[in-house]
This record gives structure tokens, sequence and C-alpha cells, in this order.
């Protein structure tokens, strides 16, 4: 039964799973998993990206658009691969068994490269969007709105901005808080970071100073248009709750998760944590990308044989849900939802 106002809508609950035993039989996967199912696949994956840096920087030697083209699109596989996939993992310490090369990693991965400050990616991703997901004011994605901007304007232009914007946001997010001592670490690493990438697009590729600015550019934003549109099209128009009256955590992550379906390209950039297996990220945030593959048939069985929400769509479907209905979703407040009769 659903009762909706404007600002309400109103779930009949049926009886709700206990998470823990979901949660053993995901622990009982795991301890008959080796460490090349753990991490392994995950790391022969980040191998290819690294070897896309210098394989993409030689081919953007040789004259012609196709060279171009082709080595660009191999330093934004390298640059997105790193920094939105293996960054995002990291966060979770989900790249190695130890804590200590994890926030290695994190930090390299993050700052060095990625230009964002890792200290703000924890912040944000790990301390609020997870425990706080699609819960209004918190972990809702309403940070990724932009509503003064037109549908086509910020689904297919505005993303383009991002390389630009990651260290500002930085930089604000980290004086907001005060975060004196993170901005300092920052303010070396970010401008090193540049200063790496930049320099082996002037002596690598042979560009001069303004055109490996601008390679950097093009392939930082090669893939940004997707990083936008999957980050809200997992969240935003799915239920969102209120901080006092969210339901039981595996249906709040059962019911706020979308996963989209597989593709090779947006697989090897983002993962499967973030494209196909969001669900199973958002349930099982520890897991590496190839372990939340590995349990997606045991917590698609569970959910769907307790009445849980499982949701899964295209990429084309979930753009024209969000072209069709972009100021519902991305302008307008969206309603609360509220589970009645949980039990």
């Amino acid at each position: 039964m659903e009762e909706k106002t404007d600002k309400h809508i109103y779930l009949q609950a049926k009886t709700i799973p206990d998470f823990s035993i979901l949660n053993d039989k995901v622990k009982k996967v795991l301890h008959s998993s080796s460490w090349i199912e753990l991490f392994g696949y995950d790391w022969l994956q980040f191998s290819w990206a690294i070897v896309f840096l210098p394989l993409g920087l030689h081919v953007l030697r040789y004259d012609g658009w196709q060279y171009q083209l082709l080595g660009l699109f191999l330093l934004t596989c390298y640059h997105t691969c790193l920094t939105a996939r293996a960054t995002h993992l990291a966060s979770h310490g989900s790249l190695a068994s130890s804590s200590r090369w994890n926030q290695f990693w994190f930090f390299l991965f993050g700052e060095f490269i990625g230009s964002f400050s890792t200290k703000c990616t924890h912040d944000m991703h790990v301390k609020c969007h997870h425990p706080y997901t699609n819960v209004i004011g918190l972990g809702d994605s309403s940070t990724w709105k932009a509503p003064f901007l037109s549908r086509y304007v910020y689904l297919f232009i505005a993303p383009l901005a991002i390389p630009a914007l990651t260290p500002v946001v930085s930089i604000h997010l980290l004086i907001r808080g005060g975060y004196w001592k993170h901005l300092a670490i920052f303010f070396i690493t970010f401008p090193l970071g540049l200063a790496f990438h930049l320099g082996l697009l002037i002596r690598i590729s042979g560009f001069s100073f303004p055109g490996a600015v601008l390679a950097l550019y093009v392939y930082r934003a090669g893939l940004s248009i997707p990083y936008v549109h999957i980050n809200i099209f997992q969240h935003i128009g799915l239920p969102m709750y209120s901080l006092d009256d969210r339901p039981p955590r595996i249906y709040q992550m059962a019911s706020g998760c979308l996963n989209l379906w597989r593709s090779v390209l947006l697989d090897f950039a983002f993962g499967h944590s973030i494209i196909s297996c969001h669900v199973e990220h958002h349930l099982f945030p520890m897991l590496s990308d190839n372990m939340c593959l590995k349990v997606k048939p045991v917590v698609h069985a569970f959910l769907t044989m307790h009445g849980l929400p499982y949701q899964e769509e295209s990429y084309s479907s979930r753009l024209s849900f969000f072209l069709a209905q972009y100021e519902k979703l991305m302008v307008h407040a969206p309603p609360i939802t509220h589970l009645v009769g949980v039990q």
C-alpha cells in the first residue's frame, strides 16, 4: 500500500529480515576466497591503468588526429581508473589488507594524481554519504545538484569543468572546516602532482607548456560527463528518508541505491562497486570491486527472496529518465518516504 502527498510518501512495509543473516552469508564467501579474488583482480586492472600512462604519452608523440585521440583516451583511462576507482576503494580500505598501504594508495591516487583532498573525500563520502545514504540533508546526494543550470547544460556541459573545480572545492572545504594541516599538505601535493604530469607531457610527448596544460585538462575531463551521471543516477530519484524516521539499514540501502548495467569502459574506469554492484557496495563497503561482483548473486537472491527492493537499470534509461524529469529530480526538494508497519 502506498500513499503520496507533495512532501511525503507512505509505504506499507513487510517484515524486514535481519541484516546479520545476509552478513553471515557474505562472510562465508569472503572466507572461501583467495587473495587474488580479494584484491588481485582489481590490482591487475590498476596495473593496466598505470601502463596506459607511458603508453598514452608515447602515442601522443605521433602526428595525426587518430594518434592524438588514442593517446588522450589512454590517459583518460589511466587517470579515471586511479583517481575515481582506486581512490574510492582505498577510502574504504578495500585495496589491501594493510591499513597503512590503503592510506598510502589513498593519498597517492587521490591527492597527488587526482588533485582532491583525501580529508574531504573521507569526510564527505565515508563519514557522511555511506552511513546516511538518502537521508535528507546528509547523504542525499544534494551536493550534486545545481538547480540554476538547465538540464542540457548540467548533464552535458557543466561536468567538463570538473578538472578545474576539483582543487578549488578541496581548498574551500578545507578552509571552511579549519583543517589547516591538511590544507598545507594539499598545497604541496596538488601542485607536485600537476607538475609531474605536465612534465611528462612536455618531455615525453613533446608538447609546449600551453599544449601540455590543454592535454592535461582534456584527458582529465574525458569521462567527467559519465562521472556526474553515475553519481546522480544511483541515488537521486529513489526513496529519501528523514534522519529521525529512516528504515532499518538493510532496507535503507536496498531502496536507496541502484545498480547500472555492466559496461566494459565504465566497469574499468569506475569499478563494479560504483557501476554494477552499487547496492552490494553500500551494504558491504569494505569489499573490493571483484568481491562485490562475487557476492552479487548472494545479495540479489537474499533481497528478492525477502521482498526487498533490488534495483537495476541501464545507463540510457536513467539518462532518459533524468532528461524527462530534470526539474522534479534536480531542482525541487524530494518527498520524504516513511515506512509504515515495520516489523
